[in-house]
């Protein structure tokens, strides 16, 4: 098959969307087929060319010069690569793809934010891929045809962005660590976080709080930690290119969001076998096996994040029991699976 990938850019900054393009678009041409990226650019253009993925530069910031220029440039791209597929991850690539569709190629699209109003623009597709089945459903309650939706859990392992986990230094984190991997966004949970953390942090003098991550909240959360009286034990580590190094050297690792669709980093919390708290939405508890690889708590509750905190560190055997079961099951977190399952939907629209 002939494929495009279209999306806003390609860099390295922990963006989710990209992540999961990037790795299908090295995982597809490695299978034989010919894959194009249409990207602003980024990092990860260097990986792309070693997997022989041709990445064609196009601005598509939402400024109505761009977006002329940006329409040109997709229609003498896509009249050059005569693609079968082309698979959109963000908005304007959806339009973009949709207004100048070919005869030939199917559109694909694959919904990772589905919290975000413009989402339903995924629909424009001829099939749309939902990364979690909370995703696929929120879809269809919003009005897209249930004959177009397709489920494509994420997963991460075996990424050609990242190593073996046991590749990875260990950091010399102060011990008990808590953890979090995410963007510093209100949405993320993170007042939550630093909330109970406050709560539990006298009872157990030695733990410390981890935040990993750069954000447009980042300064209130800031603030929030610095009028706490246990500031100095909370740390602000910014992007890290390399956050597995936190997953295998914290104790539990917390992902406290309001919305997230089907979070990547819990399949890397998982391989790094910590302890996981999770909150009980959207793709969360998916991503834990329903609450078999994790501890599920109310989003918005810094309360019952904190009693389920107070467990794990009072209780030795119970913290190594939840980093047991977090390893578990790891099979279907890979790459490779959600390579072969896109194929499939692809294939689908080929073969109508």
């Amino acid at each position: 098959m002939r494929i495009i990938h279209i999306l806003n850019h390609v860099q390295e900054i922990g963006n989710g969307i990209v992540n999961v393009a990037v790795d299908l678009a090295c995982f597809q041409a490695k299978s034989g087929h010919q894959v194009a990226v249409i990207s602003a650019g980024g990092e990860y253009e260097t990986l792309l060319d070693v997997f022989g993925v041709k990445h064609y530069q196009l601005d598509q910031s939402r400024k109505p010069i761009s977006m002329i220029k940006a329409a040109m440039g997709y229609r003498a791209i896509a009249a050059e690569f005569q693609p079968d597929i082309v698979h959109a991850h963000m908005m304007t690539g959806i339009i973009l793809a949709r207004i100048f569709k070919g005869h030939k190629s199917a559109l694909v699209s694959t919904v990772h934010n589905e919290f975000q109003r413009a989402s339903l623009l995924m629909g424009l597709a001829d099939r749309v891929i939902a990364v979690s089945k909370a995703v696929r459903d929120s879809m269809a309650r919003r009005g897209i045809p249930e004959k177009k939706l397709r489920v494509v859990c994420n997963g991460t392992l075996g990424s050609p962005r990242t190593r073996q986990i046991q590749d990875y230094q260990p950091l010399p984190l102060q011990r008990p660590a808590i953890a979090t991997v995410a963007g510093m966004y209100q949405r993320k949970g993170i007042t939550e976080l630093i909330a109970a953390f406050a709560q539990i942090a006298s009872d157990f003098p030695q733990a410390h709080l981890y935040l990993v991550g750069n954000g447009p909240d980042k300064q209130l959360f800031e603030a929030q930690a610095q009028a706490t009286s246990v500031k100095e034990r909370i740390h602000f580590e910014g992007f890290q290119q390399q956050p597995q190094r936190y997953l295998i050297s914290c104790d539990i690792f917390v992902l406290a969001s309001h919305r997230d669709p089907c979070p990547l980093v819990l399949s890397e919390a998982r391989e790094a076998g910590t302890a996981i708290i999770g909150t009980q939405v959207d793709g969360i508890p998916e991503a834990l096996d329903n609450g078999q690889a994790g501890l599920l708590v109310p989003a918005k509750d810094s309360n019952a994040l904190a009693g389920v905190l107070v467990q794990l560190l009072s209780n030795a055997d119970m913290l190594d029991e939840w980093k047991h079961r977090a390893n578990q099951n790891l099979e279907w977190l890979t790459v490779a699976r959600v390579h072969q399952e896109t194929l499939v939907v692809y294939r689908e629209l080929i073969t109508e």
